[in-house]
């Protein structure tokens, strides 16, 4: 008589308060996140997860492993899970309206521009920012032209490097756009479409903790960091703000989300409109 293999149940372990303390004050030094206590359910299970799949028996334990883990992975992994990234093609299009008709026309003497998509999620920003420079400037080859775009999340970057979208991400896109900027994918992405060359050509995708030291050699024209800064505290979104004030070349731009505002904050920038703030 053949013997039955046991199976074993793993079952999340419950998130005690101080786990949660503990886990929530390491993600705060960490990246700048602020995570309340409505967020508790949700660390219980999107940690949970990563608990599951590698067998972990606790939140203490998993815990003290990314602390001791100096390779940063872990960290990595965390901060994967606990990011919400909500985005789409053209979010707060005032701003690719902005950058048409204002900043690049003022960047035609000199034949270059910088742009820097500061939480640039899974590609759709930095995209939006390559077809508008495409759309506007006609002798796009006789300019030096850097997009970069950063974020903290590995997983959101691979989807944004790879560049491919499924139909309903791109509804937005007019015909036109769709057919000029983007190819039907093949073999496994045959149901998705592919940023075309390019336009990919003129991104440079980068992970970056914005909590950490900027190593720029050059200041940008625009800084799009937009629906990031509502993750963060007064403090960090005020030490935020005047790094990019510092990175920013005489007359540049900060892009910040509609639903963000520097109102409360110290800074230099001269309000232009709304969400919208110039270095002067």
């Amino acid at each position: 008589m053949a013997k039955k293999k046991m199976q074993f149940l793993f079952i999340t372990p419950h998130l005690s308060e101080g786990e949660f303390e503990a886990l929530r004050e390491l993600i705060y030094k960490k990246s700048g996140i602020v995570l309340n206590e409505g967020k508790r359910d949700l660390i219980q299970s999107r940690l949970g997860k990563i608990l599951r799949q590698q067998g972990i028996p606790s939140f203490k334990e998993y815990y003290h492993l990314v602390v001791n883990d100096y390779t940063g992975r872990e960290l990595a992994q965390l901060l994967d899970a606990i990011c919400t990234n909500v985005t789409h093609f053209f979010r707060e299009n005032e701003h690719f309206n902005f950058l048409k008709s204002v900043v690049i026309p003022a960047c035609d003497a000199k034949k270059s521009i910088k742009i820097w998509s500061a939480g640039c999620s899974s590609g759709e920003e930095p995209y939006c920012i390559a077809i508008t420079l495409l759309e506007t400037i006609k002798d796009i080859e006789s300019w030096g032209i850097k997009v970069l775009a950063t974020d903290i999340s590995t997983r959101v970057l691979r989807k944004a490097t790879i560049g491919a979208y499924q139909k309903s991400e791109l509804a937005v896109l007019s015909k036109s756009l769709l057919h000029k900027y983007f190819q039907r994918g093949t073999s496994e992405w045959c149901d998705y479409y592919q940023i075309r060359p390019d336009v990919k050509k003129l991104i440079d995708f980068k992970r970056l903790n914005l909590l950490e030291p900027f190593m720029f050699k050059t200041k940008f024209n625009v800084i799009f960091c937009r629906n990031v800064m509502i993750y963060f505290d007064k403090t960090i979104r005020e030490i935020l703000i005047n790094r990019f004030y510092k990175h920013l070349v005489s007359g540049g731009y900060l892009f910040v989300g509609h639903a963000e505002s520097l109102i409360d904050l110290k800074h230099n920038f001269k309000y232009i409109k709304p969400a919208i703030y110039q270095k002067v």
